[in-house]
């Protein structure tokens, strides 16, 4: 009988402990899935090259160099455009990010509270396989080598030491 019970309190404590991780992993607007991009994927890649012609290049640029001085802050606090390409700082974060900042914004994707943007966010005007299509598209266009780094940024699971 001792065993029974031992057993019973053990299953409770399981099923306690699986339905607290459902319900934790299962919160609205978790995203659910790990974001990789597919810069290698030739259909989505197209696809993003559109997307990001008619909703990003005219803040980042057709040839994704941003901003003039994008380093320097505008008058009123906000930031500007950041280049995409291999020269801006892009490249130095994890695709789940990526697609956080451009699908919820700055502010929301960092938790930072009083933080100005500029940058929209997209999430209910592009899907997030449109999403992860730009950002594929982005990731197409940078040099393999950087495309290398980014790859090893990804599986590390932080920034690049450099």
């Amino acid at each position: 009988m001792t065993r029974r019970i031992r057993f019973g309190a053990l299953a409770a404590v399981l099923a306690i402990v699986i339905g607290s991780a459902v319900f934790f992993l299962a919160k609205p607007g978790a995203e659910k899935d790990i974001v990789r991009l597919q810069p290698d994927a030739a259909e989505l890649v197209r696809l993003g090259a559109d997307i990001y012609m008619q909703n990003c290049a005219s803040c980042h640029g057709d040839d994704l160099k941003g901003e003039p001085d994008w380093m320097d802050a505008n008058p009123d606090g906000t930031l500007k455009a950041p280049p995409h390409d291999e020269t801006g700082h892009t490249w130095h974060h994890q695709d789940e990010l990526l697609f956080r900042i451009t699908k919820h914004g700055t502010a929301k994707a960092l938790g930072l509270q009083d933080f100005k943007s500029n940058m929209p966010a997209f999430d209910g005007a592009l899907t997030d396989t449109e999403i992860i299509a730009v950002l594929s598209w982005i990731k197409a266009q940078w040099p393999q080598e950087v495309r290398a780094r980014h790859d090893l940024i990804n599986a590390q699971g932080g920034a690049p030491s450099s």
